[in-house]
């Protein structure tokens, strides 16, 4: 019995270090990396979603308007100046309220905690407008200022890794968008049926690309979306090409609008959805020069 009391116990098994849990996170560092982490995965699902605003169903759903509520074109119009105004001035506030902070290589900007917020609620006006579209001028002012908040914050951040970057995609978009409209004008292009089907499948593959991406970031790396190599260029001309082919239906789609005399509120709903494809042509080319800029 004393021989048994007097052994000696064998030194206890070190314990392999486990990964901290969320609890253990403390101070502002932490508190800052997991506001980057989750902004970067909502940002490569949000920054990327196509445009599911815009299409016949839109405004066959709509039906027909009697008397003179109907949508026109000088109505239509007077929306996109609004929305893209709209849009432009919180892209100014996103942009100055992007904090900057100096670092071995000179300022450097970070995402913000408000970054994510409005990166969601986003998401959520493009998704619920289109179960409300009488609605439209309160949902398109609604996501001209989340999205206008997310563009200039991250044109920012992306500025201040590439500078000059910002400009460049913006003036890209411009020359894109007149283009598009100068060949779906003179009819250089027509949008068929056909073209018009293909496109529409071809956003939603991205759509489920992205989304499926989304999803597996929690269990593992996807980098050839983010990533400077041949594949990771060729998937941005094809994704701003596609942005771009869009920008013809949402043309034709205002047009037909009109011509099938469509509620005045769909000229508000048309001017939402032309301004979901710019943003999203904006940063698709933004990410692509990004992307060039880094080989």
């Amino acid at each position: 019995m004393e021989t048994a009391l007097n052994t000696p116990k064998p030194p206890a098994r070190s314990q392999p270090a486990s990964r901290p849990s969320l609890s253990l996170i403390r101070g502002s560092d932490g508190i800052r990396q997991l506001v980057v982490a989750i902004s970067r995965k909502v940002r490569q699902t949000e920054v990327l979603m196509a445009n599911p605003v815009l299409n016949p169903k839109a405004f066959e759903q709509a039906g027909q308007a009697t008397g003179s509520d109907v949508m026109t074109k000088d109505a239509t119009a007077n929306a996109i100046a609004v929305l893209f105004g709209i849009f432009g001035i919180a892209t100014f506030f996103g942009w100055t309220m992007t904090p900057v902070e100096d670092g071995l290589l000179g300022q450097l900007a970070t995402f913000p905690g408000w970054f994510m917020i409005a990166g969601i609620a986003a998401l959520v006006i493009a998704i619920a407008a289109n179960f409300m579209k009488p609605r439209a001028m309160q949902f398109g002012i609604a996501y001209a200022i989340a999205k206008g908040l997310v563009v200039g914050c991250f044109s920012h951040v992306m500025n201040a890794r590439y500078n000059g970057i910002a400009l460049q995609a913006l003036l890209a978009t411009v020359a894109v968008f007149f283009v598009m409209w100068t060949l779906w004008r003179t009819g250089t292009i027509k949008v068929t049926q056909k073209f018009r089907s293909i496109v529409t499948a071809a956003t939603l593959g991205v759509m489920v690309m992205y989304l499926g991406s989304f999803i597996a970031s929690f269990f593992t790396s996807v980098s050839f979306l983010s990533s400077p190599s041949p594949l990771g260029i060729a998937l941005s001309v094809f994704v701003a090409g596609l942005a771009a082919f869009n920008l013809l239906i949402d043309f034709d789609q205002i047009e037909r609008g009109i011509a099938h005399r469509a509620p005045a509120y769909m000229g508000w709903f048309a001017a939402f959805g032309l301004l979901v494809t710019v943003a999203w042509l904006y940063l698709e080319l933004l990410r692509l020069f990004a992307k060039l800029q880094k080989r």
